[in-house]
């Protein structure tokens, strides 16, 4: 396998992971029945000052999906727009970072979310920890 093969692997899964957490969890509506509508409705009641500003529960819950969105498609970007250059060059330094920062975020999909998204996030952490080993 060449050194390019698993950067160029990185941005695809990591545009699908943004896509699909996208219309997964930020554009989806509640499906569970009344008692989500409840707990949904419930959060975005109740507001409470955070550093001088009103904020309920539900504009935390729902900038944090946002932030990932917002996140993975930067991410997604950034690989893609470093393995389309036609001398391909990749700061290690850079990579390791980000390869651990996507082994952060299994840990976290791992306890907190569920198995797609953990796994998903596994195959960008290996995919960069393999293009940092065979990165000149």
């Amino acid at each position: 396998m060449t050194p390019t093969l698993f950067p160029r692997i990185a941005p695809i899964l990591t545009f699908v992971l943004c896509v699909l957490r996208t219309f997964g969890g930020v554009l989806d509506s509640p499906k569970h029945g009344a008692e989500e509508v409840a707990v949904i409705e419930t959060m975005k009641s109740h507001s409470f000052d955070v550093m001088g500003s009103m904020r309920s529960y539900w504009s935390f819950f729902l900038w944090i999906r946002l932030f990932v969105t917002i996140f993975l498609l930067a991410t997604s970007v950034l690989f893609w727009s470093v393995i389309r250059k036609v001398e391909f060059h990749l700061d290690k330094s850079i990579v390791a970072l980000l390869s651990l920062t996507f082994v952060a975020t299994v840990v976290v999909a791992w306890k907190h979310f569920f198995l797609a998204p953990a796994i998903t996030e596994l195959l960008v952490a290996i995919c960069l920890a393999m293009a940092f080993f065979r990165t000149a």
